[in-house]
């Protein structure tokens, strides 16, 4: 039920604007990846959010990849991952056209309430579309740049495994926890991983393959760079059969001690990271994580505003 809520919302923000009052809730709110940031209102929605992309983009599609659809804490929440498609004919935040298909990655939670969207977090991939453009203003990612992939499987939808692949989730979090500030073989993550499970990483980062992959071209670098990180268990939960999914506005916080991570030296910055993940159980492990991360959110907070480094190294000169 609530995903068509969702949908319906989205069809009308693309089709008739005019019906968006009657399918949000008084207190609704919204917030996106910088540089969008927090908005407060139906009609800040529709301005910062929605009309950037629809000028951009004018024939934008929603492609909804993989969405798990639950209750937690009184609340429905759908989690999701995709992307928006269209030909980019106008500049996007800054980003220049290029008169070609632009897959914007997605990453939200949207939350819905009596049958009204009233709560909506959506990571867009800014970096990733910079990327396509060819003005990535900053170092290549280290795993895969390209086009995510949808589950290799359709979810077995037996609701009674809902509940066990959250469980699974919060142990696997709370194995990542007992990282000793040493080894990442403290983390014993095959006992919750399958030898080949897919992380598909955000721009910046890239998708991994195996716990080995995992390890060196994310874990590693980012716990070295980010050594005492934290995330909060507190957020919200959504368990769908054989998938489950998480995230926070934040989720997660931690100290830039360490380097490393993206070729960055250390800055001793505090930061706090807007993380969603979406996972998806085969038996007794996991096998493909979908994640958001808010890179440039994490990259403004350590002193670098990627938009005005593409803006200065690419834009100005065209």
């Amino acid at each position: 039920m609530s995903r068509q809520i969702v949908e319906a919302f989205y069809q009308a923000l693309t089709h008739s604007p005019e019906q968006l009052s009657s399918l949000v809730s008084d207190d609704f709110s919204w917030a996106a990846a910088h540089p969008i940031n927090d908005l407060e209102s139906l009609d800040d929605c529709i301005e910062k959010f929605w009309r950037p992309i629809a000028t951009a983009m004018p024939d934008v599609e929603r492609k909804v990849l993989v969405d798990v659809e639950g209750d937690d804490n009184g609340q429905q929440w759908v989690m999701a991952s995709g992307y928006f498609i269209g030909n980019l004919v106008a500049p996007l935040f800054g980003i220049p056209t290029t008169g070609r298909a632009l897959h914007l990655r997605f990453t939200e939670i949207i939350g819905v309430k009596d049958g009204l969207v009233n709560r909506g977090e959506v990571i867009l991939d800014f970096l990733d579309a910079m990327n396509q453009v060819g003005v990535n203003p900053i170092r290549p990612s280290l795993g895969f740049d390209g086009l995510i992939m949808a589950p290799t499987r359709a979810s077995s939808s037996v609701q009674d495994s809902s509940l066990s692949t959250v469980q699974l989730i919060k142990d696997m979090l709370a194995e990542l926890g007992r990282y000793d500030g040493q080894s990442l073989e403290s983390m014993k993550l095959a006992d919750y991983w399958h030898d080949d499970f897919m992380w598909y990483g955000p721009a910046g980062i890239g998708t991994t393959r195996g716990i080995d992959g995992f390890r060196r071209l994310h874990q590693g670098p980012f716990l070295r760079g980010f050594p005492d990180r934290s995330v909060d268990v507190s957020t919200c939960y959504v368990g769908e059969g054989d998938f489950a999914a998480t995230g926070g506005w934040p989720h997660m916080s931690a100290t830039h001690t360490g380097p490393h991570w993206l070729g960055l030296a250390a800055t001793g910055q505090s930061i706090t990271l807007r993380v969603m993940d979406i996972w998806r159980r085969d038996g007794d492990k996991l096998k493909e994580n979908w994640v958001g991360i808010d890179i440039i959110h994490i990259l403004l907070q350590l002193g670098l505003d990627v938009f005005e480094l593409m803006d200065e190294r690419f834009c100005r000169k065209a």
